[in-house]
């Protein structure tokens, strides 16, 4: 395809194509968290408003309770845990959407038994976290 367009091959939840990163390895805020860019960031798709990254969220494990000012749309695609809105948790499990509004506070758990994988869409063009304080220890998830 000499157009810039391509298909990034998938095995297991993994890209192997696309580097595999710790997400906010300079953080203490999170908790067993990976990511892989898969879309927006790479030579070629600067015509794509927005990023695409997997994020893979290891049993009992959690993302920095945080806002920002820009949207996020969310397609869980592998196990099942809670995510965290403005302090409300709501169950999600496979092929559950979010969406985070801007300003949202917001936190994804994976349950203890299984490894939370999803799909996050944001913005290419987008304002940093901000943490918020830290949150209780997760739970409340049910096996």
């Amino acid at each position: 395809m000499t157009d810039g367009s391509k298909v990034i091959r998938a095995r297991a939840f993994r890209w192997p194509a696309v580097p595999r990163t710790e997400y906010k390895a300079e953080s203490q805020t999170h908790r067993g968290v990976s990511r892989q860019t898969l879309m927006g960031d790479g030579a070629g798709e600067e015509a794509l408003a927005f990023i695409t990254r997997y994020f893979e969220v290891e049993p009992g494990g959690y993302t920095t309770l945080e806002c920002h000012g820009h949207p996020h749309a969310v397609v869980v695609l592998q196990g099942r845990g809670q995510v965290v809105l403005n302090g409300a948790a709501h169950e999600v499990g496979l092929h559950d959407c979010v969406y985070v509004a801007p300003g949202t506070i917001h936190q994804f758990r994976a349950a203890p038994d299984g490894p939370l994988g999803f799909l996050c869409m944001v913005d290419r063009v987008r304002d940093r976290a901000t943490p918020m304080p830290p949150a209780p220890p997760p739970g409340g998830v049910r096996s």
